[in-house]
């Protein structure tokens, strides 16, 4: 059974290592992707009826009509009955075994252990392996998963070495930014996303960044922001990538992005999951077209 969290990297990596099967009830879906096979393959996965609370959490109470073998949660706070989730000791006393995503482990944990903190402040595309690589080791799928990982790599490596000074990447999802109720696009930064852009040739406009501090954005400090390449990132499925991209180079003419129309679109592939050098490749290209 897969809870919440916002995250759609445990079905995604559950359904490249072919284990898809395997779930009896998913809430996690996100309605566009990179992959153009995965938003369906997603909607074919049992839900279970599962219906979030107020919290967008999964009710301990319905975690437990599913009679589960195994709950997986994209992180620790995931498992916290103060949003009304079901918690790990409970899941055990009920003979349900529990997992969390690695690098997600001190995210939301009460009491997070020091080496889980520092992976969580660490995260990467080698996060996504190690889901990948850990998953594999729970489902006895061990090759497959050692493939994936090895495939992505692959891809990684066949991607152009950048060349030049890397450009300035403003990662910003617009529809993700009103949902939220801000007056800005969502940004992102820190973690895996200054890493895949960094793989791409490119450096965070708003690299190294807390979540509170990219929360509390402006107008102003995107005015302000030295943006050579812009990335789109779609988070609904009707969101349009052009006419976002239009939208930002109007609002902000003094960028060097806005002069050279120089922009593209991701969605899944820049969050934790098996997708990631899709992400790292679209940037990628990009950041060339950009030099």
């Amino acid at each position: 059974m897969l809870l919440n969290g916002a995250s759609v990297a445990e079905v995604e990596s559950m359904i490249a290592l072919g284990v898809e099967g395997t779930i009896v009830a998913n809430s996690q879906s996100y309605g566009v992707s990179d992959d153009p096979t995965m938003v369906e393959r997603i909607k074919a996965i049992p839900t279970g009826g599962l219906k979030l609370n107020k919290n967008f959490e999964v009710p301990r109470e319905q975690v437990i009509a599913q009679s589960p073998d195994l709950v997986i949660s994209t992180w620790a706070g995931g498992f916290d009955d103060k949003i009304g989730s079901i918690t790990r000791d409970e899941l055990g006393k009920a003979g349900i075994n529990s997992f969390v995503s690695p690098s997600n482990c001190a995210n939301g944990a009460t009491s997070p252990r020091p080496q889980d903190t520092a992976t969580y402040a660490k995260r990467s595309v080698e996060s996504s392996y190690e889901l990948l690589n850990q998953l594999g080791v729970i489902f006895d799928v061990q090759g497959k998963a050692a493939q994936v990982v090895q495939d992505s790599r692959a891809a990684l490596a066949a991607i152009p070495s950048p060349t030049g000074a890397p450009k300035r990447v403003l990662a910003a999802y617009p529809s993700m930014g009103s949902a939220m109720g801000l007056k800005v696009p969502a940004v992102f930064g820190g973690g895996i996303f200054d890493d895949i852009i960094t793989r791409a040739g490119g450096v965070n406009a708003f690299g190294g960044l807390t979540d509170q501090q990219l929360t509390a954005l402006n107008v102003e400090a995107l005015a302000a922001a030295n943006v050579e390449v812009l990335v789109i990132g779609l988070y609904q499925p009707d969101d349009d990538a052009k006419k976002f991209a239009e939208q930002l180079f109007a609002q902000y003419p003094q960028w060097p992005a806005s002069k050279t129309k120089t922009y593209t679109s991701v969605s899944d592939s820049f969050y934790l999951g098996p997708l990631n050098a899709v992400a790292v490749k679209k940037i990628s290209d990009a950041v060339h077209a950009a030099n």
